[in-house]
């Protein structure tokens, strides 16, 4: 695993591209990763995977997302439409965030829409054992699909 060091915080920062890895299991490596005291920072957010079929998917985030009536909104919890805060709700989810460990493990995350200039040079990690096309055989949906189906505008 290719790490580099934070100059101010002499922490070790992870950098992940998340290119067609399945966004579950993804998500419970870095939030490990980030309980243990890394940095990480994920690349190409809108590439991840959610695995099942397509139909079932978009229908669970299509209710999850409505308001049920005008008179009485349900106050939520509403899923982001972009990509990258999709992707880091998830990962919150998978961490004790009600805890100050927590709460201090989502503040060493990032992530990105596709790959920003300062991270175009650094050596990425990539999850050969999570990526969909060889595990799922097509039976997958990207983040970017379900965000513009949400009303992402990007």
């Amino acid at each position: 695993m290719e790490k580099t060091i934070d100059k101010r915080t002499m922490r070790e920062t992870i950098v992940i591209d998340a290119t067609n890895n399945i966004l579950g299991r993804l998500g419970a490596r870095v939030a490990k990763l980030l309980l243990e005291g890394y940095k990480v920072v994920i690349l190409n957010a809108e590439k991840a995977v959610i695995s099942g079929s397509r139909k079932f998917i978009f229908q669970k985030y299509k209710r999850r997302s409505e308001i049920k009536t005008r008179t009485n909104p349900r106050k939520g919890p509403f899923f982001y439409r972009r990509p990258d805060l999709f992707v880091k709700r998830t990962i919150r989810g998978m961490l004790p965030f009600s805890q100050p460990r927590g709460r201090q493990a989502f503040k060493r995350l990032r992530v990105y829409i596709g790959e920003p200039r300062e991270f175009e040079g650094i050596d990425k990690v990539y999850y050969s054992d999570l990526n969909a096309e060889v595990r799922l055989r097509g039976k997958f949906v990207r983040v970017e699909e379900i965000s513009k189906f949400l009303g992402w505008k990007g």
